[in-house]
């Protein structure tokens, strides 16, 4: 299996290569007081461009940062200079948390060399390599978008898996939102989990902002009953963490994995969607 990843030594020795374009994909939680774009600005990997996560979305629905279109996806990247053939090298500020989610977006649309950063940032600013400031002014490039629908799954599919249980439901939510003993961190919001949906916390998944070995991450699969082998559909607050689930889960071999991209922030809104604490 090929790793998702390349190391800060192998993105230090090909920081001028034609084809390579870095993508800072940070984003935070809304209740967390930090500013992505704010902050890239103020420092970066040099000729990093920044992917906005809320604006390269899909603008017609209420839910944050539901996916775009193709259309609007390769214009959206298409004018950051990337195209379907560049060498993508995908990275955030926290280490390993919205990053995946990028990883995953270009990957859906047909990205055919995408790869994260090992460590994020903050391994890169640990090891005192360099920074830039300021926006980078990319070469607008021509992205051929070609969409995976086996991919995504919406509502509907959700609820009709948890009734037929033709695909197990992983739920990346810390344990204490997920059980219903804290608020969620959207206003609005019911608390509680979906009927059956097993919670794998995505704190679980890393640790110094580093994805898992391979074994340890069967290990943790196996100790909260999931099956490998069988599909399985992952969701979140809003289908950011889903993303580093996802990624965990293809690293420990399941061949059959979608991200509910509304997650709980649908889920949780509408009145018609069965709930447990």
């Amino acid at each position: 299996m090929q790793t998702p990843f390349v190391t800060t030594d192998w993105l230090a020795a090909h920081l001028e290569d034609d084809n390579l374009v870095i993508v800072d994909a940070s984003w935070h939680m809304p209740n967390v007081s930090r500013d992505a774009q704010a902050e890239f600005r103020e420092g970066h990997i040099p000729g990093a461009v920044f992917f906005d996560i809320d604006a390269i979305s899909d603008k017609s629905t209420d839910l944050p940062h539901m996916l775009p279109t193709p259309e609007a996806f390769a214009q959206a990247v298409g004018a950051l200079g990337i195209s379907e053939t560049s060498t993508i090298i995908v990275y955030d500020e926290t280490g390993l948390f919205s990053a995946p989610r990028v990883w995953w977006t270009f990957k859906i649309f047909g990205a055919q060399n995408v790869f994260m950063l090992e460590g994020g940032g903050p391994k890169w600013r640990s090891e005192q390599r360099p920074t830039e400031t300021g926006e980078h002014q990319a070469q607008p490039a021509v992205f051929s978008a070609q969409f995976k629908p086996e991919a995504v799954a919406d509502f509907d599919t959700v609820l009709a898996r948890l009734s037929d249980k033709k695909a197990q439901v992983l739920d990346a939510r810390p344990a204490p939102r997920f059980n219903a003993e804290v608020p969620e961190p959207r206003a609005g919001l019911r608390s509680g989990h979906m009927p059956g949906a097993i919670n794998v916390p995505v704190g679980t998944l890393t640790e110094a902002g580093i994805l898992r070995s391979d074994e340890e991450l069967k290990t943790l699969f196996a100790e909260r009953g999931v099956d490998l082998d069988r599909p399985i559909i992952t969701s979140c607050g809003s289908g950011i963490t889903a993303a580093v689930l996802t990624l965990a889960l293809q690293r420990a071999g399941a061949q059959s994995v979608a991200i509910y991209d509304g997650s709980w922030t649908e889920w949780g809104s509408r009145a018609d969607a069965p709930i447990e604490p």
